[in-house]
């Protein structure tokens, strides 16, 4: 197929256009800038250089493109995990704003499928359990993760409320591996060697994460997948109190401190607390049944 890929040159975007054209798609990648573009086409990719707050540019782009299916990886995220208030405005806007254009191009310009990022770890299923593709996102939560959840919300809403396309939701985890946070020499994992990260309370906030390698085969998957959500996440959704300490071993570093949950909130906010305490994992069944995908163990429990 010809797929659009926009935001090409983000964390997901080179793996993910490697596995498509190892798949034998066509792909045209949209950046920003002349140096990601080059890079785009020397992974054998087709670059166009349009901004997604551009409507006209997007539209051209499409249409330029003759594209089937468009993938829709936009963000404006921070090499350092302590800029993410500078960016949460830009990256707010990009996602909405930017989506808007790319969904009323896409429509006008005959894609077929829309492939949504959206997010596995900011879920609210029943207390006890895993989310799963019914579960919503926690609207109510601390001020920032509320903030992402609505966003998310909206963009979903938006995508499944237009019958003149087909809408996928990719519901990924939390990213590891090459160029993503939590690569050794990366932001987390450096705040980890630095032990600025501490469990919090009890650690009971469970985590869902998915290796960028395996979130690039399991997106191409959903090319042809019926419709809907889907949770992409690994087999291995954890508390903190065990993947944190763990990871820390993994990397080499000391172990994690331990701080209460009013230490917490006084040090960093509610966010922080949240992220420590009460994020709930999210269950890969339906993707490992429809798309038949196998991700791979979490890479710092073997060690």
């Amino acid at each position: 197929m010809r797929v659009f890929v926009a935001g090409a040159s983000g964390a997901i975007g080179e793996p993910l256009i490697a596995e498509l054209l190892k798949q034998g798609h066509s792909v045209v990648g949209m950046t920003t800038s002349e140096t990601r573009a080059k890079n785009l086409e020397s992974q054998g990719a087709t670059a166009i250089i349009a901004d997604a707050l551009d409507a006209a540019a997007v539209e051209a782009a499409l249409r330029q493109a003759k594209a089937e299916v468009l993938i829709d990886e936009l963000t404006s995220l921070p090499k350092e995990q302590s800029d993410m208030p500078k960016y949460a405005e830009r990256d707010t806007r990009l996602r909405l704003e930017g989506g808007v254009n790319l969904l009323r191009a896409a429509i006008a310009s005959g894609v077929r499928r829309y492939l949504q990022q959206s997010s596995g770890f900011f879920l609210k299923p029943a207390k006890g359990t895993l989310a799963d593709e019914s579960s919503p996102l926690d609207i109510n939560a601390s001020p920032s993760v509320a903030a992402n959840a609505r966003t998310y919300t909206e963009l979903e809403t938006r995508l499944f409320s237009s019958s003149a396309i087909e809408g996928v939701a990719l519901r990924y985890g939390f990213f590891y591996g090459p160029k993503t946070w939590y690569h050794p020499g990366e932001a987390a994992a450096n705040m980890v060697m630095r032990q600025q990260n501490p469990v919090v309370g009890q650690g009971e906030g469970v985590w869902s994460f998915v290796h960028i390698n395996d979130a690039a085969v399991v997106t191409v998957a959903a090319l042809t997948a019926e419709p809907g959500i889907y949770n992409l996440v690994d087999d291995d959704p954890l508390p903190q109190s065990v993947w944190l300490p763990a990871f820390a071993k993994f990397l080499g570093a000391p172990q994690p401190t331990h701080l209460s949950e009013a230490e917490m909130t006084a040090i960093a906010g509610e966010d922080a607390v949240y992220y420590a305490t009460k994020l709930s994992g999210a269950s890969n069944t339906k993707a490992k049944r429809v798309l038949g995908w196998k991700p791979r163990r979490l890479e710092w429990l073997a060690t």
